[in-house]
């Protein structure tokens, strides 16, 4: 495979990855009671973050850095829906349960 190649499989990969966590968030999080033990939702969250990693890295060594606008212009997308993915589990975490299930 070339370089452009792989950057486009990773960029795709990236997409997925953070669109992933951002679903399992929101669908598994905000749908049903908070579980005593993680379930597999909290499984498929993580992974999904931690496959980003290697992913995100695919994605920088195999990007054309003679256009670093595009390169992270391609990024943005996948680097927002994360912090959307972050920050809708910490206010779920941390607001949500309370106020609707109280202990």
């Amino acid at each position: 495979m070339r370089s452009q190649q792989i950057n486009r499989v990773s960029t795709i990969g990236l997409i997925v990855l953070s669109l992933t966590a951002l679903l399992d968030v929101l669908l598994l999080g905000y749908t049903r009671p908070p579980l005593p033990d993680e379930g597999a939702g909290a499984h498929i969250f993580q992974l999904s973050i931690v496959a980003l990693v290697p992913t995100g890295f695919l994605f920088l060594a195999t990007a054309d850095w003679t256009q670093p606008v595009r390169t992270v212009r391609r990024l943005a997308f996948p680097a927002a829906v994360v912090v959307l993915a972050f920050a809708a589990l910490y206010y779920l975490e941390h607001y949500f349960y309370p106020a609707h299930y109280p202990t």
